[in-house]
């Protein structure tokens, strides 16, 4: 069972960890915020198109870190810091090489590819230009990304966290400003959001770099870590082994995405804009959720490092608590001040309306989303990515996309929402009679 001290250990990674993830997404949230009130329910619209899209870039990306922070983690657990170093720069080499290939492709045929996803035609040239800012930026967004995550698998939750305050806090000035033409800047619109994510990812990655380096941290960019920024070929099979399948359930969940969308755009731009709002909410709530998976992951791998694979019941045990009690928590808020939460996203009162709905119909579902991932992040501590892939997507793609097909033509726009619940149901069910039945009676091993 957990002690108190697991208990104690496992808030003391898990708090910067949130609050790393409420940055973000308020970040994310506000200048959504900046968009719908400065410029209107269009404006909004035209960035929720790229949502989806994002995620589907971003899935590789957090594929790769995931494969990376189990095995930093295990490393950093047995006190093996040549071998973090070979991990981080190995991934880097490989993540930059992914991110350039996204900015030029995307940077190309950004048009094209909003077209496909089926936008109103009235916001189709502003989300091209949103979308053909951010994907350029992927090389600044993956390197940002990809330094946090391997950060926390060294045992370092609060760098990562000082990183992202620092550039919500660029971004969240640097927004108004273009929108606004604040200090003599160009009055940039829609795309403001986007320039203000590249200016702050930017100059984060600059103060990170300075800041790493005046620590002495075992992942600043000395002599030591650049020579080591090339593919470790006796590495990479195992970081593409463990990250592989987690991106690849991740664009299984972002395809799945780009087809509730094409639905939802079928309903018109007032329900793609309701689309927006519902995800911003949504993703608050999630993010006690992620962290807490997260937090299971890397302290169970770094367990597995130190020969102490007994202890990851118990840490599965006090993700599970900490699940019901945040992400629970957040939920409750959620339908108490539901109509106050949108609101901030949406002027217009039917869409507001709307929106609510939608959001009533999917919010406590995120418990078991939740819960569905503690087992899945336990699992993947110990080199066990296939079989939790699997099961996430056959629920995904066996259990959402038909029902919300289904339940779109039979109860109209609602039915795409009363889907999520359905899969979360299946895929905790499923992940966690895997755990139980099978990979707890298995031997764990460290992979580096």
């Amino acid at each position: 069972m957990p002690t108190p001290s697991l208990r104690k250990t496992f808030a003391t990674f898990l708090a910067p960890m949130m609050l790393s993830n409420i940055l973000q997404t308020l970040f994310g949230t506000i200048n959504n915020v900046y968009l719908g009130q400065m410029i209107g329910v269009d404006a909004l619209a035209a960035v929720s198109v790229f949502f989806p899209v994002m995620f589907f870039f971003l899935a590789f990306i957090m594929g790769l870190s995931m494969g990376a922070t189990v095995l930093i983690g295990q490393a950093f657990g047995a006190g093996r810091i040549d071998q973090v170093r070979a991990v981080a720069g190995t991934t880097l080499s490989i993540g930059l090489l992914l991110a350039t290939v996204i900015a030029i492709v995307g940077g190309v045929f950004a048009r094209e590819l909003v077209i496909a996803l089926g936008t109103p035609a009235g916001i189709v040239a502003a989300a091209t230009s949103y979308s053909r800012i951010m994907m350029m930026a992927m090389p600044l967004i993956f390197t940002f990304m990809l330094m946090t995550a391997m950060l926390r698998g060294a045992g370092d939750p609060v760098t990562p966290l000082v990183a992202l305050a620092i550039s919500a806090a660029i971004g969240l000035v640097t927004t108004p400003a273009l929108i606004l033409g604040w200090l003599g800047l160009p009055r940039l619109g829609l795309v403001s959001a986007a320039w203000g994510s590249v200016v702050s990812s930017f100059l984060t990655l600059v103060w990170l770099a300075l800041h790493l380096r005046r620590r002495n941290h075992i992942l600043a960019p000395t002599v030591s870590l650049l020579s080591a920024m090339r593919p470790d070929l006796a590495l990479l099979p195992t970081i593409l082994r463990l990250g592989v399948p987690t991106a690849i359930g991740m664009v299984v969940m972002s395809v799945a995405e780009l087809v509730l969308l094409g639905l939802v755009n079928g309903f018109g731009s007032e329900a793609t804009a309701a689309y927006g709002a519902v995800n911003q909410v949504i993703s608050c709530v999630q993010f006690p959720a992620l962290s807490i998976a997260i937090s299971v992951s890397i302290l169970g791998a770094q367990a597995i490092g130190r020969n102490e694979a007994t202890q990851i019941g118990a840490i599965v045990r006090t993700g599970l608590e900490m699940n019901v009690l945040l992400t629970g928590g957040l939920v409750v808020l959620g339908y108490l001040f539901s109509r106050s939460v949108i609101g901030a996203f949406i002027t217009d009162p039917a869409v507001l309306v709307l929106a609510q709905d939608l959001l009533h119909i999917v919010l406590w579902s995120m418990v078991l989303f939740g819960m569905a991932t503690v087992f899945s992040g336990a699992m993947r501590a110990g080199g066990t990515v296939w079989l939790p892939l699997l099961i996430s997507a056959f629920a995904i793609s066996a259990i959402e996309v038909p029902s919300a097909i289904l339940l779109s033509r039979s109860i109209g726009i609602a039915g795409i929402w009363a889907a999520y619940p359905i899969t979360f149901s299946a895929m905790l069910l499923l992940q966690m009679g895997y755990y139980l039945l099978v990979w707890r009676k298995r031997a764990i091993r460290r992979l580096i």
